[in-house]
């Protein structure tokens, strides 16, 4: 793939992904996947098992494990393809993974520091102060209901499914992304646990930044209300609609959808 890419894109998207093409070992997942997100929207990914839905965060993330293979993605104006993945986390893109990892020995009070302290040198910013930082910590765990003793914890260690996730949406307050990617948040929460992580992405929303909700099931989006529903399938987005798509899926599966791909792709 050419290094130099030419872009002739808007100034008023955050992301614009153009005929992506992707891989993992040797097999090609992501088929040219086309995708515009401005601010302040919310777009839902759905599809069944196996249609490139955790991929496509995995590459617009910069996992090393996925070799892009065609098309181009564009990132506030900046070829994200060419970025490491430590630079487009600095640039404002975050990922809320399906399945948190546990770091033990490493607790999140210092995780955070380094995390936040490392955005900071990369946009020339002096370190923040301890105590800048507490204050900080303590604003942010309350928006997810973040238990002090938590957040004082090794990173994920020992935490239920639930904490996890609340940990994943504490870490996107505390980071401020511009584009924060969630990768089947709602797998195995509770309801409980569902309504405050949606809680904690609701509150995080303004006109500047923007968010995809990767999920299978249209629970989810009952409290997290997306402007744009997509649907995964093969690799293509295949259907793009409202809210109103996520219901029709969950009155007919996917069924129809398969059927209708295949079809047009006889």
């Amino acid at each position: 793939m050419e290094k130099k890419r030419k872009f002739r894109l808007s100034i008023h998207k955050m992301l614009r992904v153009k005929d992506l093409h992707a891989e993992i070992g040797g097999k090609e997942i992501l088929k040219g996947i086309n995708l515009e997100i401005n601010p302040g929207e919310v777009h839902a990914i759905m599809g069944p098992n196996g249609s490139g839905k955790s991929t496509l965060s995995m590459v617009l993330a910069g996992n090393p494990a996925y070799t892009v293979t065609g098309g181009e993605a564009d990132f506030c104006g900046k070829d994200l393809l060419a970025m490491e993945p430590e630079v487009r986390s600095h640039e404002g893109l975050f990922l809320g993974f399906q399945y948190p990892v546990e770091i033990p020995g490493v607790s999140m009070m210092n995780f955070m520091r380094a995390a936040v302290n490392a955005k900071r040198e990369y946009f020339g910013e002096q370190p923040m102060s301890a105590a800048a930082f507490l204050k900080l910590m303590r604003e942010k765990r309350a928006i997810v209901e973040l238990d002090n003793k938590l957040a004082s914890r090794s990173v994920n260690e020992g935490f239920s499914g639930g904490e996890k996730k609340r940990n994943e949406i504490f870490q996107m307050a505390v980071l401020e992304p511009k584009l924060s990617i969630l990768d089947e948040t709602d797998s195995g929460l509770d309801i409980d646990a569902l309504r405050i992580v949606a809680e904690g992405v609701n509150k995080l929303k303004t006109d500047n930044n923007a968010t995809i909700v990767i999920t299978h099931y249209q629970r989810l989006l009952d409290y997290i209300k997306p402007d744009f529903v997509h649907i995964l399938y093969k690799g293509r987005i295949v259907m793009t609609g409202g809210p109103e798509l996520a219901l029709e899926l969950e009155e007919r599966g996917y069924d129809w959808i398969k059927e209708s791909a295949d079809a047009e792709n006889k």
